[in-house]
């Protein structure tokens, strides 16, 4: 399935609904999830149940949800339906991401990662590399239309070449997650751009220069704050910078031709190749690469190059070297590195399943509905409601179909034109989905940077802006649009 027929998919998903449930009943699973989550996570060290704690809670919380269920008559053949059709919309998560970790891998071995190092170390001081990293990762999002295939791709490259200049590693991703985000919003070819406004009735480049409106403002807020956060970064000196270089330089084989490698992919994604052919190609070529540039890398870990390539694409590779910095950049974990991250997404799958099954997905978004008495209110509500589905669901698709789908009336019976709805929902839907843990954006990104959602959170700064950013336009009347047959009356 392909990232338009993914969301295709979820917008002609049917929302279950079941009146014998009430509001309070709906919450119980959701507080239980939330308490288990904060011991967790404040208290336990994450690992009150072992390494896959929040897994096993978000198991425990789907089996409340299913108990909730049968004492209001739900079968048990609905749960199973939900939970399948969760499970059945994220086997192409799934295998972008056992794809990423392969690609991780073999572009390490390759000497591709410690070649964007290398260059980034050059051009890249530490004075300008925040607001460099939100630009670059916007530019490249924006083309591609996937803030996932960013953070695979350049988001990696400048993980490590901040953290190789000393900078903290939750500064370089936060930056890398607000312009991948912002690109991603921002772009005609990203599917959430396409099912916002088709959830809402309006068309792609009305709701897209729509969304500039609050989109700009919170992109400037964020190229403002990381660059005073950059000019007040202790630098790591000139001669540190260059013993990286030396180091990286005597272990690998630095060459401008391994770039060919990772401009092709994003070429192959700028022609729309599906995901997995494109991360496929770049893995296959990397391999060959390792073996025409690394021979020696190769040669060091095993008897034969392609046990090595093997080790790097299913398991681990580490490539030593003496310093102990590049050490901790220059290792991956292979596909099987991503196992941790697949687990968390299907056991949020199941969760959120169960909980569509019995209906309290559309209890408490109906409840939210009904408080929303003034035009305030509405955009209030539908924030709650985007963000609550995000914690709740573990899906953004699922976080903008629903709401869009309960509110649009709402919008129109108060003369508001449906690109507010659909602005609404990108701005607290789409973007904040990354800062759940547990959510499929979240565990995928912290998967991939190697940075867990609490290091990145608070420097994900356009991510949790835009939801404010839009609260404050509808708060003080800002260019609410309204439907032109409401104002003529």
């Amino acid at each position: 399935m392909s990232e338009q027929e993914f969301s295709e998919h979820r917008e002609d998903e049917h929302i279950v609904e079941n009146k014998e449930l009430n509001i309070w009943e709906a919450f119980i699973p959701v507080v239980f999830l939330m308490l288990m989550l904060a011991y967790n996570i404040f208290y336990a060290g994450g690992e009150v149940l072992g390494e896959y704690s929040n897994q096993y809670i978000l198991l425990f919380g789907g089996a409340i949800a299913a108990i909730v269920g049968f004492f209001n008559k739900v079968k048990i053949q609905t749960m199973l339906s939900e939970i399948w059709e969760n499970l059945r919309s994220v086997f192409l998560p799934i295998m972008i991401l056992f794809l990423v970790g392969a690609l991780a891998g073999t572009w390490l071995v390759s000497g591709i990662i410690p070649a964007m190092v290398y260059y980034g170390l050059k051009v890249l001081s530490p004075s300008i590399f925040l607001p460099a990293s939100v630009i670059i990762a916007a530019l490249i999002s924006i083309a591609t239309g996937s803030s996932w295939t960013t953070s695979a791709t350049v988001g990696i490259a400048l993980v490590g070449i901040g953290t190789a200049l000393g900078i903290p590693p939750g500064m370089i991703a936060g930056a890398v997650i607000s312009g991948a985000y912002f690109g991603d919003k921002m772009s005609p070819l990203s599917d959430t751009t396409n099912l916002a406004p088709a959830m809402a009735g309006t068309d792609l480049f009305t709701h897209i220069r729509y969304m500039t409106i609050t989109t700009v403002p919170s992109i400037i807020i964020t190229l403002i704050v990381f660059t005073i956060l950059s000019m007040n970064i202790p630098t790591t000196g000139t001669a540190n910078v260059n013993d990286l270089l030396a180091t990286i330089d005597t272990t690998f084989n630095i060459t401008p031709y391994l770039f060919i490698v990772p401009t092709l992919v994003i070429i192959l994604i700028l022609f729309k190749t599906k995901p997995l052919i494109a991360l496929g190609v770049g893995v296959g070529l990397a391999a060959v690469f390792a073996m025409i540039f690394q021979t020696e890398i190769l040669m060091q870990h095993s008897d034969s190059e392609i046990t090595t390539l093997m080790n790097a694409i299913f398991t681990d590779i580490q490539i030593t070297t003496d310093n102990l910095k590049l050490n901790e950049l220059f290792s991956s974990g292979g596909m099987a590195g991503m196992l941790w991250t697949i687990y968390l997404i299907c056991c949020a799958m199941v969760f959120g399943g169960i909980m569509d099954g019995i209906g309290a997905l559309s209890k408490i978004t109906k409840a939210l509905l009904a408080v929303a008495t003034t035009v305030f209110g509405l955009f209030a509500s539908t924030v709650l409601s985007c963000l609550g589905l995000n914690i709740i669901a573990s899906d953004q698709y699922l976080a903008l179909v629903i709401p869009g789908k309960m509110f649009k009336k709402a919008y129109a019976d108060k003369g508001l034109a449906p690109e507010n709805l659909s602005r609404t929902l990108e701005d607290s839907g789409t973007v904040t989905s990354v800062l759940i843990p547990w959510n499929t954006c979240g565990a995928y990104q912290s998967s991939v940077l190697g940075v867990g959602v609490g290091e990145y959170f608070i420097y994900a700064i356009f991510n949790w802006l835009s939801p404010i950013m839009t609260l404050l336009f509808a708060a003080f009347n800002i260019k609410i649009r309204m439907l032109v047959s409401k104002i003529s009356k």
